[in-house]
């Protein structure tokens, strides 16, 4: 693969992968990526291990974004990355997962390639994947799910995307940034034909310190979170898989403690 990793080449931007937060999970390539860079331009969450792999005197830019509230817009991080690009630089646009996947890396290319600017992206482990093996979960399984959707849960006109035949019997569900709407999205999925007992984890903080992979069934997805105050960062899988992986069945805790009482 051609590459733009070359320390003669200057003025050029690469989209790099940080994994779902465990520095051990960067690629060789994205290590290499790092140390050539003269300018970082980072997501919010990045271990700082991962920020000290660049060159000490190499510029850091957090461009950290929360639910409805940015530290820059999209265009303005566009513009950011194309004027360093045009002093010379080396611009490492430094993303949480896979820059592909819901990472707004494909805006950035097109930002970039219609300036004019070289642009080379390295992927990551993706969240769900990573997130995933932590918890033992298997998205696909010959037994279980012979196909895995990937959606996001606070894009915009949530009520109004088709999800139907994305979750059910034989199928698995992945939804990243679904924590805030997790409510509306187990109403949506139910109203579409997905069974109320189906299982779904949530696992929170994946390869973070803290991290928790809690069970439940869907209608009580959003019961849940609220009980067991999910945070940010979390993705929510839905389907049979569910039942494989080392979660925490909190419903099942929750109706037990309840017969103890009674």
């Amino acid at each position: 693969m051609a590459t733009l990793l070359d320390p003669t080449a200057r003025g050029r931007v690469i989209l790099v992968g940080a994994g779902p937060g465990d520095p051990g999970l960067l690629t060789v390539r994205a290590v290499e990526a790092l140390k050539a860079a003269d300018v970082v331009v980072h997501d919010g969450l990045i271990d700082p291990r991962v920020l000290d792999i660049a060159p000490r005197e190499a510029h850091r830019i957090s461009v950290a974004k929360q639910r409805n509230r940015h530290t820059l817009p999209q265009e303005g991080i566009n513009a950011l990355i194309i004027a360093h690009v045009r002093l010379g630089q080396v611009v490492v646009r430094l993303k949480g997962g896979d820059p592909f996947i819901f990472g707004r890396g494909g805006e950035e290319v097109e930002a970039v390639r219609e300036a004019g600017l070289p642009v080379e992206v390295i992927p990551g482990v993706s969240a769900a994947l990573g997130c995933a093996a932590e918890a033992m979960l298997p998205l696909t399984h010959r037994d279980w799910s012979s196909a895995v959707s990937f959606v996001a849960g606070q894009c915009k006109g949530l009520k109004d995307q088709d999800w139907s035949g994305l979750a059910g019997k034989g199928r698995t569900l992945v939804i990243y940034m679904g924590v805030a709407t997790c409510t509306d999205i187990a109403d949506k999925l139910m109203a579409d034909g997905v069974t109320p007992d189906m299982p779904v984890a949530v696992l929170e903080k994946g390869t973070l310190t803290g991290h928790r992979a809690l069970r439940t069934l869907l209608a009580d997805l959003g019961d849940m979170v609220v009980r067991e105050k999910v945070g940010s960062p979390a993705i929510i899988v839905v389907g049979e898989v569910v039942l494989l992986a080392d979660a925490d069945d909190r419903l099942g805790k929750l109706a037990t403690q309840a017969e103890l009482m009674a």
